[in-house]
């Protein structure tokens, strides 16, 4: 066994480059596998863990307090069927204000006598529970602490404040704030809470059948709104789950192209060693052992690799998981041992199957086939193309290159499926790009809103406008360059049933020019109706159609979901004029959209704003998104990453090929090709297979696109319309069909120019 691994140790030295190909491209498939595996694996675990532990509730409850008294909610308790039900509690909406000079913060309250309870266990990480009038407990994540702190007094009024005595930390969000019964009874409270558990809760349809008994059994109108905890679990795995899709897209791919170059790597050692491999028989090495010897040349670098990408990717699978779920207490959050095992057995395992073809060949070889076997291609292999190529009017450097994959068709076909993966990754990168792009478009609506303008007082326009809201609108119109203006009016609401506040926009104008690309339902026509984006509906649970109850500084009033437009935001809902009088009347518009004409001055025309209205702020529209850009930043290495391993395959293949025709290359050389042509005939080579992989690798590209995608969009909480991802057109096609000569010519160009400065005596120079 000790001449075994002298003998593989030799190997791996004399192959360096080959080593480190091998190493490399294992290491970067094991990242993506580690990273892909272990996100699946804790994707919603670390949030299931806190829930459980804390006997988070799965429905949260909020009834009209006139319309279903307590002891009815008691009653309906038993009736829906929950295992475990915490209230009535009083709830109310409160208006409070932690800094002189700040706009008050609005806060949902409720009267609990404690932290414990069967539902929705209260984390009192900080001070105590509350225990007299006065004092209130803010609901704080030890990882998201904000400016208060025990002792902060909360102005609830001019003659009332609320000193915070403790911090506790709620997984089920079910409040921003806690107080005492007793506290809650002076605040004199509108709304009833209600939490609930269910025996049966892991689906929607489970979670819809619950929350439609609760609301048949209640009173009549008295269920202002009710929210699932599947949406707060969506929410907190869609950070994570988003990368999935393209990361086990690419893992595969890079696991592809680590098995291609290893087999390549290993065919080409055993085709070059045939002498060698015949010395190790007549000095008594077994075929079992020369198997050993070859299988272990491709092992040592590879499990280098795999542990160095394990280690890797399990850092980079920490860092998402742990900022992913740092809000549910789970901080530090490790990779599933399953997956460092599976990945540490499993890669190592799928090289040796793809080293496993060729080193069978070395094992059958006899001592004497061996050593009497030469280093170049057999007779007669590929020597009909090579004739057929040689008759043609090609150049003789573009003939002899063309007919040199012939020589080993298994070794040109491992390079061309390598090319192949590479062409396929950049035709998905490009068409991710480009799908992005054009979302991005249509979702900042740049091509209908040119020019934003504000209204003061605020921070940064010290002074309110003189026009009146309607003078203002006016104005804008009568600027040169204006197409047309729509005045919005934002306000800050909050839904029934949850704690956190959301943007209502509401629009007056021309709304028809505003851009928002709907994908369902219609545009708000009438009072009480709202549009809204696919991340607000998966993040509440809602769907269009359904109604919420929302509360505007003490005001509820009942909405319709009328439609879904193409909109990042989860924090929004867009309307008409007609429903802010119904939620905010008397409200005037906060800002404008004003659309420009082709060839207007952007910035002529911010400062006859200014001039109209020093009270007003007029900027350019802006339509960044950070997480896209991330996304796409990201996507974008990982494929320049595949096309660059690609690459490497064809080195390694030009090198082999070098090596063994090291004596055609002097005859050539001998009667008079120069180094030029030398090089030009083994770019062609490879270029050749590189177009036939482009023709391969581009449809594959395609349908990675197609499927991955709707994927990628759905984990996002994303729509992506049919129309944008029809991308590829003939300019694009055009593009990619040099992809594959590309990679090819580059990972080509290196080793034939080493090939071009052999002098002769050294290409003729018996090995």
């Amino acid at each position: 066994m000790s001449a075994v691994w002298r003998a593989a140790q030799a190997a791996v030295r004399r192959r360096r480059l080959q080593t480190g190909v091998i190493a490399v491209v294992v290491a970067l498939s094991t990242v993506m596998m580690v990273v892909a595996l272990g996100l699946l694996a804790e994707s919603s675990g670390p949030f299931d863990r806190a829930y459980d532990r804390q006997g988070g509730a799965h429905l949260v409850a909020t009834f009209d307090r006139a319309k279903a008294p307590d002891a009815q909610l008691t009653d309906l308790a038993r009736r829906v069927g929950a295992s475990a039900v915490a209230g009535p509690f009083g709830q109310v909406a409160l208006d409070v204000t932690l800094n002189p000079g700040r706009p008050p913060a609005s806060l949902t309250v409720v009267g609990r006598d404690g932290p414990g309870g069967p539902v929705d266990r209260l984390n009192v990480w900080q001070g105590r529970w509350p225990t007299k009038l006065g004092e209130i407990v803010l609901n704080e994540n030890p990882a998201n602490f904000g400016p208060a702190r025990i002792g902060t007094l909360l102005a609830v009024s001019e003659r009332r404040s609320l000193t915070v005595v403790g911090f506790a930390y709620s997984v089920s969000e079910s409040a921003d704030a806690w107080v005492t019964p007793e506290q809650m009874s002076d605040l004199r409270p509108t709304t009833t809470q209600m939490l609930y558990r269910f025996a049966h809760a892991a689906t929607d349809a489970q979670m819809a059948s619950a929350t439609t008994a609760v609301a048949a059994g209640s009173p009549p109108e008295s269920l202002l709104g009710s929210r699932s905890y599947l949406a707060l679990r969506a929410k907190a795995v869609a950070a994570t789950n988003t990368f999935l899709p393209f990361l086990v897209v690419f893992g595969c791919l890079a696991l592809a192209v680590a098995v291609l170059i290893v087999a390549n790597v290993v065919s080409g050692a055993v085709v070059a060693g045939f002498r060698h491999i015949g010395v190790l028989k007549a000095l008594g090495f077994t075929p079992a052992q020369v198997l050993t010897v070859y299988l272990t040349m491709a092992l040592l670098p590879a499990l280098t690799g795999c542990m160095l990408g394990t280690v890797l990717g399990d850092l980079a699978a920490r860092s998402l998981l742990t900022s992913a779920f740092r809000n549910y207490g789970s901080g530090g959050i490790g990779v599933a041992g399953w997956v460092h095992a599976a990945t540490l057995v499993g890669v190592p395992a799928v090289v040796a199957l793809s080293a496993l073809l060729p080193a069978l060949r070395a094992r059958s070889l006899s001592a004497t086939e061996a050593i009497s076997a030469g280093s170049a291609p057999r007779s007669g292999r590929g020597l009909r193309i090579q004739r057929w190529l040689a008759s043609t009017r090609l150049p003789r450097a573009a003939s002899l290159g063309l007919g040199v994959p012939f020589a080993r068709p298994a070794r040109s076909a491992l390079t061309m499926a390598a090319v192949v993966l590479g062409v396929a990754s950049v035709t998905f990168a490009i068409g991710l790009a480009s799908t992005v792009t054009t979302y991005q478009t249509a979702q900042g609506r740049s091509a209908w809103v040119q020019v934003q303008v504000f209204t003061g007082p605020n921070p940064g326009i010290p002074r309110a406008p003189r026009l009146t809201d309607t003078e203002v609108e006016s104005m804008l119109r009568s600027l040169p360059g204006t197409t047309h203006v729509t005045a919005s009016a934002d306000v800050m609401v909050r839904p029934m049933g949850g704690t956190e506040t959301f943007l209502a926009r509401f629009y007056r104008g021309d709304t028809t020019s505003l851009g928002y690309e709907l994908v369902d339902g219609h545009w708000p026509a009438g009072p009480g109706e709202v549009v809204v984006s696919e991340r607000f509906l998966r993040q509440r649970g809602f769907a269009v159609g359904e109604t919420l109850t929302v509360d505007a500084d003490g005001r509820q009033q009942t909405v319709r979901i009328v439609g879904k437009v193409l909109m990042n935001s989860a924090n929004m809902v867009l309307s008409n004029w007609e429903t802010l009088a119904l939620v905010a009347p008397g409200t005037r518009a906060t800002s404008y959209e004003v659309g420009l004409g082709r060839g207007t001055d952007t910035s002529a025309f911010l400062t006859a704003v200014k001039a109209g209205d020093p009270g007003l702020d007029a900027v350019p529209a802006n339509d960044a998104d950070s997480f896209i850009a991330v996304m796409f930043g990201i996507v974008t290495v990982l494929a320049l990453m595949l096309g660059t391993v690609a690459a490497l395959g064809v080195f390694n293949t030009v090198v082999l090929n070098t090596r063994e025709r090291r004596r055609d290359l002097g005859m050539l050389k001998s009667i008079g090709m120069t180094p030029r042509q030398v090089v030009l005939m083994m770019v062609i080579s490879m270029a050749a297979l590189g177009a036939v992989g482009s023709l391969l690798g581009i449809p594959l590209g395609v349908v990675m696109h197609r499927l991955a995608l709707p994927a990628i969009a759905h984990a996002a909480q994303l729509v992506i319309p049919d129309r944008m991802l029809h991308i590829y057109h003939p300019p694009v096609l055009a593009l990619l069909a040099l992809a594959g000569i590309g990679i090819a010519a580059f990972g080509a160009f290196l080793p034939a120019r080493f090939a071009a400065r052999l002098t002769i005596a050294e290409a003729l120079h018996n090995e």
